[in-house]
């Protein structure tokens, strides 16, 4: 007697039905390239090319609703949408960086770093004033924002518990958080016209104001690390009598410190660009100066603004150091972005990197 074997099944494949191929939707982007590529090159506008690349994506829904159903076909077609969202949220962000790069690649050099604007009229200089500027206002800033900013976090979360205080406090940071940095700028300056009088112009009032700028967002990323701690691990330092202040010092602050840590890095990128407290209170100037307590101080945002707003003859070599010193303020923030990530992840607990 002999037995017919049934042909095998792939009972995945029944359960799953029907499927487009797994390089479908690398297809359905590389002919939508094509076809935005190949509509550029015969004369259509940018916006256009990108429409007609963007509507050739929407056939893989459409290919998806024929074959796989429309549950299936939905999915591809959320996921379409949102890759299409992502991709519009990047070009800001892309064609800022080609545009100051472009032009502002070809300015760096030595003399651009080392090299002040003092008697120079045309062609020459640099930003050497500004870029000293921009060191010590913002380092200063950095020195009064962080002591007041972690302080002030370690209060709301070690200390404030059932306190009356906490919620306005925590209110009074979030009105800061959105401050105009105009306002911040004009506070300052106001600050300093009680004691030094009308037209006062000193570095440290640029520090000054930029602090206000860089306080809240210290106390509220610092305050959610804080939060973040473990109480087993305050509770066991209790437990063997460890004082409050101490607990907080030797086994709290260190388990947060690279989020601490993190936050102020991104604080002083948000605040290294501000230009208009700047030009309020710091003022600008064309001469190096190491005296943040005397006299104008040149930031690098200042600069790039007064070499656009007030040219100097001929006017293209006063752009072109304008767009030199937007790169280099872009690449500083860049770096300190860099530097937030490192100490993130090497600083952290190891179970979390």
């Amino acid at each position: 007697m002999t037995t017919t074997l049934a042909p095998s099944v792939d009972v995945s494949r029944e359960l799953r039905g029907a499927q487009l191929p797994n390089r479908a939707p690398q297809a359905i982007v590389a002919l939508s390239l094509v076809a935005g590529a190949g509509a550029y090159a015969l004369g259509v506008g940018p916006l256009r090319s990108v429409l007609i690349a963007w509507v050739v994506s929407l056939s893989l829904p459409i290919w998806s609703a024929v074959v796989e159903g429309s549950r299936k076909a939905t999915d591809r077609l959320v996921t379409v949408l949102v890759a299409s969202s992502f991709v519009l949220a990047m070009f800001p962000l892309v064609s800022i960086l080609y545009t100051v790069i472009s032009k502002g690649a070809h300015v760096l050099s030595t003399e651009f770093f080392t090299y002040s604007m003092r008697n120079v009229v045309g062609e020459g200089g640099g930003i050497y004033q500004a870029l000293i500027g921009t060191v010590l206002i913002t380092g200063a800033a950095t020195v009064i924002s962080v002591p007041i900013g972690l302080f002030a976090a370690i209060y709301l979360v070690e200390y404030a518990e059932g306190n009356r205080l906490s919620p306005w406090v925590r209110f009074l940071v979030d009105v800061m958080t959105g401050i105009p940095s105009i306002v911040a700028g004009l506070f300052a300056y106001a600050l300093f016209v009680i004691f030094f009088g009308e037209g006062v112009r000193m570095g440290i009032g640029g520090s000054v104001a930029l602090s206000v700028l860089m306080i809240p967002v210290v106390v509220r990323s610092s305050e959610e690390m804080l939060k973040l701690v473990p109480n087993e691990l305050r509770e066991a330092a209790y437990a063997l009598g460890v004082p409050k202040w101490r607990t907080v010092a030797k086994v709290v602050l260190p388990t947060a410190l690279a989020g601490i840590v993190t936050g102020i890095t991104l604080a002083i990128a948000r605040v290294i660009g501000e230009t208009a407290p700047l030009l309020i209170i710091a003022g600008a100037t064309d001469s190096v100066n190491f005296n943040l307590f005397d006299g104008r101080m040149a930031t690098l945002p200042v600069f790039a603004y007064s070499s656009v707003r007030n040219p100097r003859v001929p006017p293209e070599f006063s752009i072109d150091r304008a767009w030199g010193s937007a790169l280099v303020l872009l690449l500083i923030v860049m770096l300190l972005n860099l530097i937030a990530r490192l100490v993130s992840h090497y600083f952290s607990p190891k179970g979390e990197r």
